[in-house]
């Protein structure tokens, strides 16, 4: 019996129900079935699990994203983007994944940023003769870097049900996703010579056109800035930083470049309700559904398993990631990392692995899951826009999972790649 909700929440993620609701069935059957649990107690935790201040932050971050993709801010990173690497081989491709890094500071969605690019730079890409594939491959790769560099979702959904820093989680995230942007250059370099792909400009950019394009692009750099420097010297918390950014951002985009009108009002509010409504309600069936887990002592139990396997931490985090590889290709990213993050952290801590090393492993081999078969979100937005089919996706995007793939190994078992940053800036 205890085991039937977890066994039915997977039969109907096979069948295609929508996550929310498969979590929050297979959480209601155990409710039904249970001895000395009402059934009001599954409504009651369902509300509950939105009571955390914490969470705020993530319509807060939902919200900036949407005013800054109205407030010319997207258009005038492009802009920095080709100027800094429009003059390599692959030069579009090369820009699609800086745009990703710099964006990933502002708009803290994977699946937004994989609709945007591939709207955006995606269709150009196939215009000036790139495969369809390899454009659709690119920009779903370059948008796992986004939710990486804070102010990431994943990020704050880790920290808050781990109880670890969530400001620590943030600028522990710069180092990995500079590591995950640079291994992606570096395989588009490849590639793209080997195919014969031109570069975007004849010519690197000179001094002047460079720094015309720094300037223009101030405003959004200027933003991801406010956000480090803010959490860091302690003016606001993680979640007041999402407030403090809408605020930074409208004034950026009605006073700096005056791109941003009253009537964008309604439509942002609108994109903001739907987008933070879908983290939202996949949250609050978790919730439940991490009740039953607590109630069946399912966590515990599943950190002495892994114990019992081993208790070498190389090992063990050798395990976890082979298994949370499998897990992102059959479970959305954020719906695997409610579930099992209550799993998983007790293991590691009974181990020695420091909880805020391994929440970016975490976010990091989920967020590869998005971009991998059969179910990768980021992988059906871009093939969907791009009309690419998957296989073909898959044999065009190998050698760019590969190389994240060893970015995932190097901040497994290179600890201080993640921990060094959030030491150095706010101390043991």
């Amino acid at each position: 019996m205890e085991y039937i909700p977890a066994l039915l929440m997977f039969v109907l993620f096979v069948l295609n129900i929508p996550i929310a609701f498969g979590i929050a069935i297979a959480a209601l059957s155990f409710f039904i079935f249970a001895d000395g649990l009402p059934l009001r107690v599954f409504v009651q935790k369902f509300v509950q699990s939105t009571d955390s201040f914490p969470l705020l932050a993530v319509p807060f971050f939902i919200c900036a994203g949407s005013i800054m993709n109205r407030a010319g801010i997207t258009r005038r990173l492009l802009n920095l983007a080709d100027a800094l690497v429009g003059h390599m081989v692959g030069g579009i491709a090369q820009a699609n994944v800086v745009l990703a890094t710099l964006m990933g500071g502002l708009s803290a969605s994977s699946n937004a940023e994989a609709a945007m690019q591939a709207k955006m730079l995606g269709s150009e890409m196939v215009r000036r003769g790139y495969s369809p594939g390899f454009a659709a491959a690119v920009t779903a790769c370059a948008a796992v870097i986004t939710p990486i560099i804070p102010p990431g979702i994943g990020l704050i959904i880790y920290g808050y049900l781990s109880d670890v820093s969530v400001g620590r989680l943030f600028i522990g995230g710069i180092v990995p996703g500079l590591l995950l942007c640079g291994a992606l250059m570096v395989t588009i370099h490849w590639m793209s010579k080997r195919r014969g792909y031109k570069p975007l400009r004849a010519q690197r950019a000179s001094a002047p056109e460079l720094g015309r394009a720094f300037v223009e692009a101030l405003g959004a750099l200027s933003i991801i800035a406010f956000i480090l420097i803010g959490i860091r010297q302690g003016i606001f918390t993680p979640t007041e930083a999402g407030a403090m950014t809408v605020v930074y951002a409208t004034l950026i985009g009605v006073l700096w470049h005056r791109e941003l009108k009253w009537a964008d009002a309604p439509k942002i509010i609108l994109e903001t309700v739907l987008a933070a409504s879908a983290v939202m309600i996949i949250i609050c069936a978790a919730g439940v559904f991490g009740f039953y887990m607590s109630w069946e002592q399912l966590p515990s139990r599943g950190a002495e398993m892994l114990i019992q396997l081993t208790r070498e931490p190389w090992l063990l985090l050798l395990l976890i990631n082979v298994g949370l590889i499998f897990v992102g290709m059959l479970i959305e990213g954020t719906a695997a990392l409610i579930l099992l993050t209550p799993i998983l952290v007790p293991a590691i801590a009974k181990v020695g692995i420091d909880p805020l090393h391994f929440g970016l492993v975490m976010v990091v081999n989920l967020t590869l899951g998005g971009v991998t078969p059969p179910v990768g979100t980021m992988m059906f937005t871009t093939c969907s826009i791009l009309r690419v089919k998957i296989e073909t996706f898959t044999k065009e995007g190998w050698p760019l999972m590969l190389a994240m793939l060893v970015v995932l190994m190097l901040i497994t078992y290179v600890p201080g790649l993640v921990t060094w940053l959030p030491t150095m800036l706010m101390g043991e």
